[in-house]
C-alpha cells in the first residue's frame, strides 16, 4: 500500500477537508503543504506572494514536496498550483499515489467567492472575473491534474466506498 497519498486539484476543491477525512478513515496522518510552507516561512501564502512573488512560492512548494516524499502513512493536500510547475507532477507520482479532486468552475466559484481575500490569485476580483480566472486557470492546469493516478468527483465527497477504492488502488 502507498504510504503517501497526494491530493491535487484546484483551490477550493476540498483537498484539506477531504484529506483530513480520508486520513482519519485510513489511520494515516494528514499534512497540508500550504500549512508546511506558512510554518517554515512565518507568513501567510498571501504575504509570501506579496513579499517574494509567485516564483519564490513555487520554489517553496517544490521543497515541501521533497519533505512530504520522506513521510509515511500520510495524506498530503497540495497547493492548487503545485502539480503544475516544473517537474512537480512527476515528483508527486514518484513519491506516492496522486488523486485529483475534480470540480467544475461554477462549483469552485461557489466555494471560493467568500474566501477570495485568502486566495492571492483571486483577490480583488468580482464574481464574474473570478469565474473567468477559474475557467482560464483550470483549463491550463487540467493537463497536469488529469495525469493523477485517480480522479474523484469533488462533489461526491468522501465515503467508505471512495476510501476502499483508494486502498485498492494503492496496493
Amino acid at each position: 500500500m502507498h504510504s503517501r497519498i497526494f491530493l491535487i486539484g484546484f483551490m477550493g476543491s476540498g483537498k484539506t477537508t477531504y484529506g483530513k477525512k480520508i486520513a482519519r478513515m485510513m489511520g494515516y496522518d494528514f499534512v497540508d503543504m500550504d500549512e508546511m510552507i506558512v510554518s517554515t516561512e512565518g507568513m501567510s501564502i498571501s504575504e509570501i506572494f506579496r513579499t517574494h512573488g509567485e516564483e519564490y512560492f513555487r520554489d517553496k512548494e517544490r521543497e515541501a514536496i521533497g519533505q512530504a516524499a520522506k513521510m509515511n502513512k500520510v495524506i498530503i493536500a497540495t497547493g492548487g498550483g503545485a502539480p503544475c510547475y516544473g517537474k512537480n507532477m512527476e515528483l508527486l507520482k514518484e513519491a506516492g499515489l496522486t488523486i485529483y479532486l475534480k470540480l467544475e468552475p461554477k462549483a469552485l466559484l461557489n466555494r471560493l467567492k467568500n474566501a477570495k481575500g485568502k486566495r492571492p490569485l483571486l483577490a480583488g476580483k468580482s464574481p464574474e472575473e473570478m469565474l473567468q480566472t477559474i475557467e482560464d486557470m483550470l483549463s491550463a492546469r487540467e493537463i497536469f491534474y488529469n495525469r493523477a493516478d485517480m480522479i474523484i468527483d469533488g462533489l461526491q465527497g468522501v465515503s467508505e466506498r471512495v476510501v476502499n477504492a483508494i486502498q485498492r488502488r494503492s496496493e
